[in-house]
C-alpha cells in the first residue's frame, strides 16, 4: 500500500492479502495488455479472470488509498543512515525490514522455501524462458515483487526476458564504464544515502539531455545497468524504489523523442518486467511541455498507478513532505551532496560478486577492472 505522506517510510498493512494480491495481479494485467508484452492465452491458463466485481475492486483500493494516508510510519532511529560512501548492501536485510517483508509482502521462511520450489517446477514446466540463473536468491526477488503469488512471480520472469529478447542494445555487450557521459551531464544519478525508509532513490534530470548529442537509448542503458546493480541489494527487493524526474528546462526536442514504444519500454522496466516495485514517482518543474509527455503514459496508466505519482512543481515544500530534506540533494532544499552515477560502477565493478554477476547479464567488463580468479 502506498502512503501519499511518504516522509518515505515502511508502512503497517492494514488490509486483506488477498485483496492485495488481486489488485496487484489486475495491475499486472492492465498494463502488460496494453504495452502487447502479455500473452492472452497464458494470461487465462496463469491468472484468475479479474474482470467481474471490478467496480467493487475500485473502491476497496480508494478505501485503502484513504487509510494508507493515516497509516503509521516506522521511525526514523530504526533506519540507518548511509553517508557518501559508495556500497551495495548485499547482506541479509535488518530486523525491521524483514518485519516489513512479513507484513506487506508475506514473506517467511515456510513460504520462500515453498514458492521458490514451485516457482523453479514452473519455469522448467512451461519452459518459456531460459533463466541464466535458477537459484535461490535469483528467484526470490521475482517472488518478493509479486508479494509471492507464484504465478505473478513466473510471469514477472518470463517477461524480464522476453524484454532483454527485445531489446539487446540497452544491455547486451554494453560495458558500463563507457557510459560515463550520462553521468557527467547529471542526466542520471543516485545518491549513495537513502531515504529515511532504507529504500534507495533514481533522480532523472531530462533537461539536462542533449538529444543531438545521444540517443534516448544510451538513458535506457544507464537505467539498466543501475536497475541490475540495485536489485542486488534484499532489501531493495523488499522495500522498492523511488524515482524522482526533475523536468526543469525540457524542451519539445525532448518531446520528440518520447514515442508510444518508448513510454512501452519505461513501462516494462518501471512495472512489468523488472523485479523491482517502484514505491513512488515524483515530478518536479514540470511545465506546459510535460503534458505532451504525459499524454503518452496516461493510457498505460491505471488507477494505482497514477496513485504512486506526486507533481510538485516549484513547490519544494511539498516534496519534503514525501522526503525528509536530510535524505535530499541540497538543490531540492536537502542537505546532502550527491555524485555521478558512474561512481557507482567504478567502485561496484571492483567486487568479484558484483563483476560475476554482471558478466552473466552480458556486460563487458573491461580488462582493467577485472577480478583475478582465484
Amino acid at each position: 500500500m502506498y502512503s501519499s505522506n511518504d516522509r518515505n517510510s515502511i508502512p503497517a498493512q492494514t488490509t486483506d492479502k488477498k485483496d492485495l494480491k488481486k489488485d496487484d495481479k489486475k495491475e499486472d494485467e492492465e498494463v502488460e495488455k496494453k504495452d502487447g508484452v502479455y500473452d492472452l492465452c497464458h494470461q487465462r491458463l496463469n491468472e484468475f479472470d479479474e474482470r467481474k466485481d471490478e467496480e467493487r475492486r475500485e473502491c476497496v483500493n480508494e478505501r485503502e488509498d484513504s487509510r494508507a494516508s493515516k497509516m503509521p510510519e516506522l521511525k526514523d532511529e530504526l533506519i540507518e543512515h548511509d553517508d557518501e560512501i559508495v556500497n551495495l548492501d548485499l547482506d541479509e536485510p535488518p530486523p525491521e525490514v524483514m518485519e516489513y517483508a512479513r507484513r506487506e509482502v508475506g514473506e517467511t521462511d515456510e513460504v520462500k522455501c515453498q514458492t521458490l520450489q514451485e516457482l523453479r517446477d514452473l519455469i522448467y514446466e512451461r519452459g518459456e524462458c531460459i533463466p541464466h540463473r535458477m537459484d535461490d536468491d535469483f528467484l526470490i526477488r521475482f517472488l518478493r515483487a509479486r508479494h509471492f503469488d507464484v504465478n505473478r512471480a513466473h510471469r514477472l520472469v518470463v517477461n524480464y526476458y522476453n524484454f532483454k529478447e527485445e531489446h539487446p542494445e540497452i544491455h547486451q555487450d554494453v560495458c558500463p564504464n563507457e557510459m560515463c557521459h550520462i553521468g557527467e551531464d547529471y542526466v542520471v544519478t543516485v545518491p549513495a544515502y537513502r531515504t529515511e525508509c532504507g529504500r534507495r532513490m533514481m533522480i532523472y534530470r531530462i533537461g539536462n539531455w542533449d538529444p543531438r548529442k545521444y540517443p534516448v537509448e544510451e538513458i535506457f542503458k544507464a537505467t539498466v545497468i543501475i536497475l541490475e546493480l540495485g536489485i542486488l541489494e534484499p532489501r531493495a527487493q523488499i522495500l522498492g524504489g523511488i524515482v524522482v524526474f526533475d523536468l526543469k528546462g525540457i524542451t519539445m526536442s525532448h518531446v520528440w523523442t518520447v514515442t508510444p514504444q518508448i513510454a512501452n519500454m519505461v513501462m516494462a522496466l518501471m512495472v512489468t518486467a523488472f523485479p523491482i516495485k517502484t514505491y513512488a514517482i515524483h515530478i518536479l518543474h514540470q511545465s506546459w511541455i510535460f503534458e505532451a509527455i504525459y499524454a503518452v503514459f496516461k493510457p498505460l496508466l491505471n488507477t494505482r498507478m497514477k496513485n504512486r505519482i506526486f507533481f510538485h512543481g516549484d513547490d519544494m515544500q511539498s516534496f519534503h513532505k514525501h522526503i525528509s530534506p536530510n535524505c535530499l540533494p541540497k538543490m531540492y532544499g536537502g542537505t546532502r551532496e550527491e555524485m555521478p552515477y558512474y561512481k557507482w560502477i567504478e567502485s561496484l565493478i571492483k567486487v568479484p560478486k558484483i563483476v560475476k554477476e554482471m558478466e552473466q547479464l552480458g556486460y563487458v567488463i573491461p580488462n582493467d577492472f577485472q577480478i583475478p580468479k582465484s
